[in-house]
């Protein structure tokens, strides 16, 4: 009975170390660093897995150092085949594992199915893993600025990380901490009094605000006496006044809508809504603790942090902002540190790079809402074009998901840490490593599910799978959960869309190929079988990543 011997990557890879280790006589943990993945071909089926010799013998106390490849020769002959292992061979300075390609098919294909969302979640590189509570704090705009795009990396990236650790049995809280106190709401308060439209307000309060705020900017550098009222309106604010906090509550009120509305097209949600007024007060007792111990500097992200921890008892809180505000939560931590704070050291800073190409200054913005109206006319425009496109229910919604993949592959690409260049012709190819194109596929493969329906997927002969590409599929289904373990290990996204770009290669190639129609149904039954596992984990990585599968474009 060989049945569930290989479900994952992990799996597979212990079993091979506990193999190794018997017959070569080494301690495990030299072994499981030397062993990887072989790289997936298009063309040719290839081994599953290979043990670098040069590294083993790094790690051993033979000093002779004898011919690396001879060493692996040795090192072969020692190794035997078995029900897992089908077949054992060199490489350059590497032994080379075959997988049963009957096994690999039949535990592979069962447990993608089997598991569904849970695929490669389940795997023995999460299992012992304690659940903790995490904070992620992310996006954070100003109020009364409209949302611009320089908040859509964190956003996008913050909601990701969420999306991860929730996933892995965590339980996570996402935080948005407004920029919603300051001096700015003295200029935006006096702004609204000279400037200020209660019907402009109520229809597009964002668009309204940056307006009054930009033009009192303006007034305010060649009128003092502008600038003496915007002080004194925010000095009500600070001592309390009535009608000066019913007008900054208005405004918050209304901005928050706003962002909702936007966060909802963007497919993210919050389950706290904090900022820096709320903080105001609480700042006060933080700061008379700093001045006791000679530490006095002014902070509301120390009362937040404090706050936070004894609402929630944290084991980890993340904070999702720009490279440029890397210094300032080092000393924040090391401010918590000096403070007494133990726990300082559960907070960490995930810093990114600055999109170039989206984001201009002062009146002149881009703001995410046209950014994403943008997309959503772009994608329309492009799928109109194009021959294939479908009847569809709702286009527009449509649109607007495949433009939002399209924006987060592009993003999502390279290290979070890179500056990168914006490029809307990039970012709609439907050819190539984009985010249309892993939507493309998606719907594909699921018209091919529509089409010839579910009959044939209540089992599946395996021999019917033994083609390179199908093995090549089912090589790279089985590292799911490795791609997994190391972005949970490093937060970047990037190994996952490297992965799903992969895996809809591949897809599309055995698409042309590996026909349905018109094959026995025991072939076609297969297939089906290959093509649905391709799909869900397909959709799975991409809800990882805050994108929205369609299944028809």
């Amino acid at each position: 009975m060989t049945r569930n011997i290989v479900f994952s990557f992990a799996k597979a890879v212990f079993f091979l170390v506990k193999k190794l280790s018997r017959v070569l006589d080494l301690p495990p943990e030299n072994l499981i660093k030397s062993i990887s993945a072989v790289p997936i071909s298009r063309n040719e089926e290839v081994a599953d897995f290979q043990l670098c010799v040069n590294s083993l013998l790094e790690n051993s106390n033979d000093h002779s150092r004898p011919d690396v490849q001879v060493q692996a020769t040795r090192l072969a002959e020692k190794l035997k085949c078995d029900r897992v292992v089908s077949e054992i061979s060199t490489g350059r300075g590497t032994i080379n594992f075959k997988i049963n390609r009957e096994l690999l098919t039949k535990t592979v294909l069962q447990q993608v199915i089997n598991d569904g969302s849970k695929y490669g979640l389940k795997s023995e590189l999460f299992s012992g893993l304690p659940q903790k509570k995490i904070v992620v704090e992310f996006s954070s705009p100003n109020v009364a600025k409209k949302f611009h795009v320089g908040h859509l990396r964190s956003t996008i990236i913050g909601n990701f990380i969420a999306n991860l650790k929730e996933a892995l049995g965590h339980q996570v809280t996402r935080i948005n901490y407004l920029g919603d106190w300051g001096m700015q709401f003295g200029l935006l308060g006096t702004g609204f009094q000279l400037f200020g439209y209660e019907e402009k307000l109520q229809s597009n309060p964002l668009q309204h605000l940056f307006e009054v705020y930009v033009q009192v900017n303006k007034e305010a550098a060649d009128d003092k006496n502008i600038a003496k009222s915007a002080h004194e309106f925010f000095q009500r604010l600070e001592l309390g006044d009535t009608q000066a906090l019913a007008l900054w509550q208005k405004f918050r009120d209304l901005s928050i809508e706003e962002y909702m509305r936007i966060y909802k097209r963007l497919g993210v949600h919050f389950d706290e809504y904090s900022g820096e007024s709320f903080y105001r007060e609480k700042s006060q007792e933080v700061l008379k603790l700093l001045d006791s111990k000679g530490l006095l500097q002014k902070t509301v992200d120390l009362a937040a942090a404090i706050d936070r921890m004894d609402k929630y008892n944290f084991d980890t809180m993340i904070y999702v902002t720009d490279k440029g505000q890397k210094k300032h939560f080092q000393q924040v931590f090391q401010m918590l540190q000096i403070m007494g704070y133990d726990w300082a050291e559960r907070c960490q800073h995930v810093p990114f790079g600055v999109v170039q190409g989206m984001k201009t200054r002062r009146g002149n913005v881009t703001f995410l809402e046209d950014v994403l109206n943008e997309i959503r006319s772009r994608m329309l425009q492009n799928m109109a074009s194009i021959k294939t496109t479908k009847e569809l229910e709702n286009p527009q919604q449509t649109a607007e998901r495949v433009g939002l993949a399209a924006l987060i592959i592009q993003d999502f690409k390279g290290l979070l840490l890179s500056d990168y260049q914006f490029s809307w012709d990039r970012v709609f190819q439907s050819r190539g490593d984009t985010g249309v194109f892993l939507q493309y596929t998606h719907a594909r493969l699921h018209s091919l599910e529509e089409t010839f329906g579910c009959g044939y997927l209540n089992d599946f002969n395996t021999a019917c799978l033994q083609d390179p590409q199908s093995i090549s599929i089912l090589q790279h289904l089985l590292r799911f959960d490795e791609v997994l373990c190391r972005s949970s290990q490093d937060l970047q996204p990037r190994h996952i869309v490297s992965y799903l770009l992969t895996l809809s290669h591949l897809a599309a190639m055995a698409h042309k190929t590996l026909l349905i129609r018109n094959s026995p149904p025991e072939v076609a039954g297969a297939r089906l079988h290959l093509f649905r596992a391709v799909r869900s984990v397909l959709a799975n990585g991409m809800k990882l990543l805050g994108i929205t599968p369609v299944c028809r474009m």
